[in-house]
């Protein structure tokens, strides 16, 4: 965050359009204005020169920094994935760049924590300057079809719980055309909410489990 080619498309403009990332990740601003749509953030893995990590239940690298297990019938995606997640460690300005998870979908809190460090939000979703974006298209050109409904369901009952716990201008999703358009900061283009403060923080943890894999990133 395949997606059908609308969704891609919309999903895509998230990431390279919009000035990247000031919606992207942790620490600043007030309690119910301050909650900021979340559509950021990519998964982890260890710097290609660590010379050792382990690899964790997400699939994280080996000692040698490529991924050590693929997941079954998902290998395109996956793969397309990990050179995503390469370019943005080579050439994109994050050495440290987190690992796909083992479905393939990048893991948007560890990539959304990334992006919260002083000075590293801007390029976290393509790298500097959008360096990795053709690895993004890649990435998402292949990434396996999902049920739009379910996506929508999860994406309505997540923007619920973003309300309920004090993000009250929170939107909700819509279908459009037959896909899930996501919901979120009800004004993307000049922000309102506020990803960085605390309340927005504290909401977006304690309404993670809503939102299906692949979806975190999305809203």
């Amino acid at each position: 965050m395949s997606f059908p080619t609308t969704t891609a498309g919309l999903r895509l403009a998230a990431f390279v359009a919009v000035p990247v990332l000031a919606l992207t990740v942790a620490c600043g601003g007030s309690d119910d204005d301050a909650g900021a749509k979340s559509r950021d953030a990519i998964a982890d893995v260890p710097s290609p020169k660590s010379p050792k990590s382990e690899q964790s239940e997400d699939g994280n690298t080996g000692k040698d920094g490529a991924p050590s297990a693929k997941p079954a019938g998902k290998s395109a995606f996956y793969d397309a994935q990990v050179a995503f997640v390469q370019c943005m460690r080579a050439k994109g300005g994050y050495p440290e760049y987190p690992d796909p998870k083992l479905s393939g979908h990048l893991d948007w809190s560890k990539v959304n924590e990334l992006g919260s460090q002083p000075g590293r939000n801007q390029g976290i979703k393509a790298g500097k300057n959008n360096v990795c974006v053709d690895e993004l298209k890649a990435s998402m050109a292949v990434e396996p079809k999902r049920d739009q409904q379910k996506s929508y369901e999860s994406m309505l009952a997540h923007a619920q719980c973003m309300r309920d716990n004090g993000i009250s201008r929170f939107t909700n999703p819509v279908m459009s055309g037959g896909n899930a358009i996501p919901g979120g900061d009800p004004n993307p283009g000049s922000p309102v909410l506020d990803p960085e403060s605390p309340a927005y923080k504290q909401a977006r943890e304690a309404c993670r489990t809503k939102l299906l894999d692949g979806l975190d990133g999305m809203q």
